[in-house]
């Protein structure tokens, strides 16, 4: 989009099915920056949800709008009419939508507070996610994670088949166009699960430095109501198999997930003022308002997490592990937490990878914990180090480097407690933990026949930071 700060209007037009069927210059080019063709599934996401409100509702919307098209930010006011009877040259057919775009402006890419706003809804996304998976480049599935009894077929079918496409494991609603699709097409899609009656939508988001070219995507799978009558952990209960502070994650997190995460997409809607004009006080009311949802949707995490680690015989699975490659996507992740306070994460870049045998999605679930301790209690404008490392006596190890105020000897020896938050505060005002990420990390550690330790505070030196240190069983030679 190479036009800057201008003032005028564009026009298009969707049939029954959302597909945009016509579209003027400046919407046409955007719905081929977001991935689409014309004609062709509109592909503008913010579009495409006032479109289906439209066509289901049978009402005019009229409100502000903004997208990315992968370099800008663009955005107007929109007006969605539904069409009710066949225009002259026959291509407005009746049940679909006209599109009107009043004040279109083009610039740089979106302030700050947008890309915040766009940050909440994603993280909002991942918190209430329960069914996580990777792909490659090419939108095939690498692995799957799911903590739902009603997800087992769905794991069950990638496992007996891995590598393809993901759309071909569940049920696309709504959408008969032929795979791969463009992954903004896909994002937001709904989709049937197979073994689960409930109804779930996905959110695909690309991983690495350019949503142009990403280097490959994160997929989850919302579902829209809570699950129902877990009948084997309704068993496990009565046998007494889990204790209180699993009956807390179990009972509690399902049911609380979904509407935690409606309540920190819609503050955050307001806080960004995209459902109209607000004064700042009441902006910054709702900006508070989704960080303390967000802290609530971070806590559920944690409690869901407490209860897989302290279960009966819990164990991890022993993968071949690529130490600096889990590293830097745990550092990819974090990107943008860091970069909004200037610190720099450094991954080590190593000649040869180094393997260590544990189970993937844990020993990343253990680095995003460490490297976003390192984040929030570093300064502005500082570095957080992570380093991989051969170590001896069979294993290898990754440790995490901060600039901040360190740990004393004291607070050392108690850091891995349960909900021990040592009264630490953060430079980053993230300071709002549940005192149960290192806890469970050391957990996962030693199930992974590793350990996780804290080392002695460097000395004579102005900023002695806090190192913590990951070791884990080197992989066997084939």
């Amino acid at each position: 989009m190479n036009r800057q700060q201008s003032i005028i209007a564009a026009h298009g037009l969707t049939d029954e099915h959302d597909r945009l069927v016509k579209a003027d210059e400046l919407l046409a080019e955007l719905q081929e920056a977001c991935g689409g063709r014309l004609p062709g599934a509109l592909a503008v996401p913010e579009l495409r949800e006032l479109v289906r409100q439209c066509r289901e509702r049978g009402l005019r919307i009229a409100r502000e709008f903004s997208a990315f098209d992968g370099q800008d930010k663009v955005g107007g006011f929109v007006r969605v009419h539904p069409v009710l009877e066949t225009g002259e040259d026959d291509t407005d057919v009746i049940g679909g939508c006209e599109i009107i775009i009043e004040n279109w402006l083009s610039g740089a890419q979106g302030d700050a507070q947008t890309r915040t706003s766009v940050d909440w809804l994603d993280a909002a996304d991942r918190a209430s996610a329960e069914i996580t998976a990777q792909l490659d480049a090419r939108q095939k599935l690498q692995f799957i994670t799911s903590f739902s009894s009603d997800a087992e077929a769905l794991c069950e079918a990638v496992e007996a088949a891995p590598g393809k496409l993901w759309s071909e494991y569940v049920e696309l609603d709504g959408i008969a166009h032929e795979q791969p699709l463009h992954w903004r097409l896909l994002d937001g899609a709904k989709v049937t699960v197979p073994g689960s009656d409930r109804s779930w939508r996905a959110r695909v988001l690309p991983v690495g430095p350019s949503a142009s070219a990403p280097r490959g995507f994160e997929l989850l799978f919302i579902a829209n109501e809570p699950l129902k009558g877990d009948a084997h952990r309704e068993e496990a209960l009565e046998n007494g198999e889990l204790q209180h502070s699993r009956l807390v994650g179990s009972a509690l997190t399902p049911v609380l997930r979904q509407p935690i995460a409606r309540i920190v997409a819609n503050a955050e809607t307001i806080h960004a003022r995209l459902a109209g004009p607000l004064r700042d006080e009441y902006s910054e009311y709702a900006a508070n308002i989704a960080a303390a949802g967000q802290h609530l949707a971070g806590m559920l995490d944690d409690l869901a997490d407490l209860e897989v680690v302290e279960a009966p015989g819990f164990k991890a699975a022993k993968e071949r592990v690529d130490l600096a490659d889990v590293a830097q996507r745990a550092a990819g992740i974090l990107g943008v937490r860091a970069q909004a306070r200037g610190i720099s994460v450094k991954v080590d870049k190593l000649a040869e990878p180094i393997y260590a045998q544990a189970e993937f999605r844990r020993v990343l679930q253990v680095l995003i914990n460490l490297i976003g301790n390192a984040i929030a209690y570093s300064p502005e404008e500082s570095q957080v180090s992570v380093n991989v490392d051969e170590g001896s006596l069979g294993m290898v190890s990754v440790t995490v480097t901060d600039q901040g105020p360190g740990i004393t000897k004291a607070q050392a020896g108690k850091i891995f407690n349960k909900f021990e938050r040592l009264g630490r505060d953060s430079d980053g005002g993230n300071d709002t933990g549940s005192g149960l990420g290192l806890f469970i990390s050391r957990k996962l550690a030693l199930a992974m026949e590793g350990n996780l330790e804290v080392l002695p505070q460097q000395q004579n030196t102005d900023m002695p930071g806090a190192q913590f240190k990951l070791s884990l069983p080197v992989m066997p030679a084939e």
